[in-house]
């Protein structure tokens, strides 16, 4: 995509620079806040509890789980699972995760488009994901054919990238307007806590710009081939 070595070099080296770079914004953020106490003094599990309460959410159960910003919903086990920081945590950090966590709770509870769409595009992604590479190195070496089906697999795991994106924006909108009308935060926390929130959509969005430059890279290689 870029012309010579040296292009193809400093191209690398962004794809590597971008997603460590919003991983780092995200664990840096998260230290800080992690260690101021919301105003509530309220737990990220007693957080998710309430804020689905409050939405007539019963059905969805709060569970902590193993590892550090392992945080997540499961659509079909129906669970907020927090990790344990976050779960016992009284933090802003803690707060804000299980909020948003809860974010995707509410968008499953109102059949939200963009995560039900996510949900039927992630085992075609995955199995993109994990063809695509394979497809791609085996096209260059010895079939354009192949070079096109890898694209094809791999546009789908891009587009499970991009589909992503609204999901979890439409979630930190959600967790932002709970924890305000619910009173877990009060108006002076609410800068701090959207920076929690912010840092962490950071990770979607670098991965979003790394799937497309790769597409965009692949196809001009097909491109160029023909």
């Amino acid at each position: 995509m870029l012309g010579g070595l040296g292009g193809y070099i400093v191209y690398i080296a962004l794809l590597m620079i971008i997603p460590l770079w919003a991983q780092s914004k995200v664990k840096n953020t998260y230290k800080k806040y992690s260690k101021k106490a919301t105003s509530s003094g309220m737990t990220g599990a007693e957080v998710a509890r309430k804020i689905l309460n409050d939405n007539g959410i019963y059905d969805v159960e709060v569970r902590e789980t193993k590892g550090t910003l392992s945080d997540h919903y499961h659509p079909k086990k129906k669970t907020v699972n927090l990790s344990s920081d976050n779960f016992h945590g009284q933090s802003m950090a803690s707060s804000a995760i299980a909020a948003h966590e809860v974010g995707h709770a509410i968008q499953d509870a109102q059949d939200y488009a963009f995560l039900r769409f996510r949900s039927s595009l992630a085992p075609i992604a995955a199995t993109g994901s994990n063809m695509a590479i394979f497809l791609i190195i085996a096209g260059i070496i010895f079939s354009q054919g192949l070079l096109l089906v890898g694209i094809i697999f791999f546009s789908a795991a891009v587009l499970f990238q991009l589909v992503t994106l609204p999901v979890e924006f439409d979630a930190s909108n959600r967790a932002m307007a709970q924890l305000v009308s619910t009173g877990v935060i009060r108006n002076n926390e609410e800068r701090e806590t959207k920076k929690v929130l912010n840092a962490a959509a950071l990770t979607y969005v670098a991965a979003a710009l790394v799937a497309v430059a790769e597409l965009i890279r692949f196809i001009l290689i097909y491109a160029a081939s023909e």
